[in-house]
This record gives structure tokens, sequence and C-alpha cells, in this order.
């Protein structure tokens, strides 16, 4: 898995982008099944002139499609609109808040890799708690956990678990939605580093093991946020970009959420 994907949420003229990005390099493409967007990756992807066997595709299955028939329907509704036989990782989008048993929805996310419709599997927006009885009941290997992550959200407890459990980690709003974008802390930083705040985030993350999906509108800073491996952070710049976790520093937090940890 790429360590910088492409993020789609709510991104608009998502074909023209994301076939921008691919050309600039990015292999890495996450979408879900509620983004609405998967046709037009499709054609983003026939625009790219990119083969299949060099991309990376996520997709996801939400909340409200865990019961196994709905989950099996949302899996082939997905590779439908993206146009491919198999995904590269698929994921339970939320834990449900509909009282389907996990071990019911994990046996349909296993079915789907022993189908060959996913190369691998994972979750996102879980809890420690519902991760660690997700590794257990599921009857594949999970691989991936997605959840937000940035400078201002203190991941740490989450991030060691997925470390004790052997799972990759990806962080979705890596820039916090933009609001990194403005710290002055942060500027000061990438200035001293002849870099972008948006490059100096991404490379803390990279260097931290954690795979991260910025997005943006704008072609050029898509391009830019994929320039990340040419320059290291120092210990004493990691700990300064990891202090400014803040109490509230969350973004994403839906009804259908867990109790976060």
């Amino acid at each position: 898995m790429p360590v910088i994907g492409l993020g789609t949420w709510q991104v608009r003229n998502c074909a023209a982008l994301v076939a921008s990005a691919l050309r600039a390099g990015y292999r890495h493409i996450d979408t879900a099944r509620n983004y609405g967007n998967e046709a037009e990756i499709a054609e983003a992807i026939r625009a790219s002139g990119v083969r299949r066997e060099e991309l990376f595709i996520t997709t996801k299955v939400w909340h409200e499609d865990l019961r196994a028939p709905d989950f099996a329907r949302s899996v082939e509704a997905s590779l439908n609109a993206l146009q491919l036989s198999y995904v590269d990782l698929l994921l339970v989008h939320w834990p449900s808040i509909q009282g389907v048993p996990l071990p019911e929805t994990l046996k349909a996310l296993g079915k789907a890799k022993t189908g060959g419709l996913t190369r691998k599997i994972g979750v996102a927006n879980f809890n420690i708690a519902m991760l660690e009885e997700a590794v257990r009941a599921c009857p594949e290997p999970l691989a991936v956990l997605q959840a937000e992550y940035h400078p201002y959200l203190d991941q740490s407890k989450l991030l060691a678990a997925c470390r004790r459990l052997r799972l990759a980690f990806t962080a979705y709003c890596p820039l916090g939605r933009g609001r990194v974008l403005a710290d002055p802390k942060l500027e000061k930083l990438a200035r001293a580093k002849g870099k972008s705040i948006a490059q100096v985030v991404l490379r803390w993350l990279v260097q931290q093991g954690v795979a991260s999906l910025p997005r943006s509108s704008q072609a050029g800073r898509v391009a830019e946020n994929l320039e990340v491996f040419g320059f290291e952070l120092t210990a004493d710049e990691m700990a300064e970009i990891s202090s400014l976790r803040q109490r509230n520093g969350r973004i994403v937090d839906p009804p259908m959420a867990p109790a976060w940890d």
C-alpha cells in the first residue's frame, strides 16, 4: 500500500482530479460506496492510462449495509461502478449502530477476500476494543485500520494498538481539513525546511509508519503532497509537531461514531 494516497471524499470534479493525480504519480486512490464517486474514479483510471496492476484502490462498505446479504450487494455495486474485478483494500466504513453482530459483518468481509473480490481487508473508525474484537472474529487476517489522524489529534493509543495487532494505520484528514495549514508553529518549521506545511505534516506521518490520504481540489497541491520523500524531520521536529495535539482536536465525530479512545 503506497504511504501517500489520494482521498476523494467530497472532492468536486473527481474524475479530472484523480486522472491528474495518477499522471502526477499517485497510485493509491481511496473511495467508498457512500462517497458516490466510484464511477468517476473508473473514468479517471481509463483516462490516465495507468495499468491496473500498478494501482492500489480502496473502497468501503457503509454502516447501513453490514448484514451479510447487504454487504455482498455493496461490494458488487462498488466493483461494477469502479469497473474492476477486484479492489486492493476493502474496509468496513463504520461500525454498526443497528445491532448487526460484528462476526456476521466480518464473515462477509472475509468472504469477499476469499472470493477474490479484494486482496486485503480492514476496518475504519473502530476504537481499540472493537479493533481487538474484529481481529479475533474475522476469518481472514485484517490488514489495515483507517482513522482520523493529524497533529491536533492524539492517536498514540490507537497507533500502539495497531502495532501490537500488526495492522497498518492509514490516516484520513491528515491535514485536519486544512486547519494545520494556518498553524504558525508549523509555518515556521516548514519555512526552515524549505517545504510546505502539508509536506511537513505528511512527512511527520510517514516517519511514524503511517500512510495518509490527503485531499485537495487543486491539482498543484495534490502533486505537491506526494513530494515528501526527499527530506527528513529530526526527533525534535517530530516532537514539536506532536506537541500540537489538542484536547478537542477531533474533527470527524458523526452520530454513528463509537466511543473514541
